[in-house]
């Protein structure tokens, strides 16, 4: 995934919160994937080092996060430790913050995926009744049918009409919200210009998970 976003444009960085580990089993997964839960201050710490590289060492304006399934979890905890610098937030199918007083200090736009047959679907109904009672720029889509990991092309559970259409949305969100060229389309007169825009993609903390 970080190949496509790079490939539509963005200066793609995918985190790696595992430390350079990695599994080849279920169960090693699990274990990797528990002790990354025991350790959430290392976990934030890694991605407010990505935030201040993308930021500081190579320039980035906007920035966005973006996650599949754990990958999910923590793009919105990102989003919740950089409230007010995180430009975009999207979140497939991840574990949600349900807190409304958490919610309340989101300030960039979200967009979120999930399945009806996935355990998390009353999650985000709840998080998206809450960020609507807060008046927050955000949506979320739900997928009748679809289960946990419905975007992933190698695995039991993807359904091509859920994955490509939460897909199309998620790079119209990128586009509208990160794109330095759609932002600011009115104002590019006839001698034309170019642009850059970025994201910052956890995708792989769920590699190994869906």
């Amino acid at each position: 995934m970080t190949d496509q976003l790079a490939g539509l444009g963005y200066t793609a960085l995918a985190v790696d919160l595992y430390d350079g580990q990695s599994a080849t089993e279920v169960r090693e997964a699990f274990q990797l994937s528990t002790n990354l839960s025991k350790n959430e201050a290392s976990a934030l710490a890694n991605l407010k080092a990505a935030y201040d590289y993308l930021t500081k060492e190579q320039g980035v304006e906007k920035v966005g996060i973006i996650g599949w399934c754990l990958g999910g979890k923590w793009s919105l905890r990102g989003s919740l430790m950089l409230p007010n610098q995180i430009d975009a937030t999207v979140i497939y199918y991840g574990s949600l913050v349900n807190d409304k007083e958490q919610l309340a200090t989101l300030e960039m736009p979200i967009i979120g995926f999930v399945g009806t047959k996935d355990r998390l679907h009353k999650q985000f109904i709840e998080f998206d009744q809450h960020l609507k009672d807060l008046n927050k720029d955000a949506s979320v889509h739900i997928y009748e049918g679809a289960k946990h990991a419905f975007a992933n092309a190698s695995g039991i559970a993807y359904e091509q009409t859920a994955a490509e259409d939460s897909w199309k949305k998620t790079v119209d969100f990128l586009t509208k919200h990160l794109d330095w060229y759609a932002i600011n389309k009115k104002r590019i007169n006839s001698r034309g210009g170019r642009f850059y825009s970025h994201a910052l993609d956890n995708r792989r903390t769920c590699y190994r998970d869906e």
